[in-house]
C-alpha cells in the first residue's frame, strides 16, 4: 500500500508541474524576432505564471531559465544537456551577455525545474535574430 501511495503522490507531483507550465508565458525582453545586434549583447529572460528559483529547489510552480543556440525546445521531463549551445542560469539569473559570431542564429528561451528537466514546447520562446 506505502509504494501506491508514493506512485501517486509522484504521479500528482507531475500533473501539477505540467498544470503550472501550460499557464506559462516566456518571453525575451528588449530583444525581437527579426532583431539585428552587434556581438557581445544583452539578453534579458522574462517568464509570467511561473516563479524563478536556483536549481535544486523543486517547489512546484517554479524552475529557472536556460538559453538554447539554434536548438529546437525541449520535450517535457527531457533533461536540459550541458554544453556549448545549452546554457543554464542556474543561479535564477534573467540575463545575460552574449558573444556570437556574426551569422544568422535561432535563440529558443527554455524553462525548466530544479533538475533541469524541461517544462517542454509549452514552456519556451524561440526568436531569430541577426549577428552583424
Amino acid at each position: 500500500m506505502k509504494i501506491r501511495t508514493l506512485i501517486l503522490a509522484v504521479a500528482q507531483i507531475a500533473i501539477l508541474h505540467s498544470a503550472y507550465a501550460a499557464g506559462a508565458t516566456l518571453n525575451f525582453v528588449d530583444l525581437a524576432d527579426g532583431a539585428t545586434v552587434t556581438s557581445p549583447f544583452k539578453v534579458k529572460f522574462d517568464v509570467k505564471g511561473m516563479e524563478v528559483k536556483p536549481a535544486g529547489d523543486m517547489t512546484v510552480g517554479t524552475g529557472h531559465h536556460h538559453l538554447l543556440i539554434n536548438a529546437e525546445a525541449l520535450k517535457e521531463g527531457e533533461s536540459v544537456p550541458f554544453d556549448e549551445t545549452h546554457l543554464h542560469f542556474g543561479k535564477g539569473q534573467t540575463e545575460t551577455e552574449l558573444k556570437l559570431a556574426p551569422g544568422k542564429y535561432k535563440l529558443t528561451l527554455q524553462f525548466a525545474n530544479g533538475a533541469h528537466q524541461s517544462y517542454g514546447p509549452q514552456a519556451s520562446k524561440s526568436i531569430n535574430i541577426t549577428v552583424k
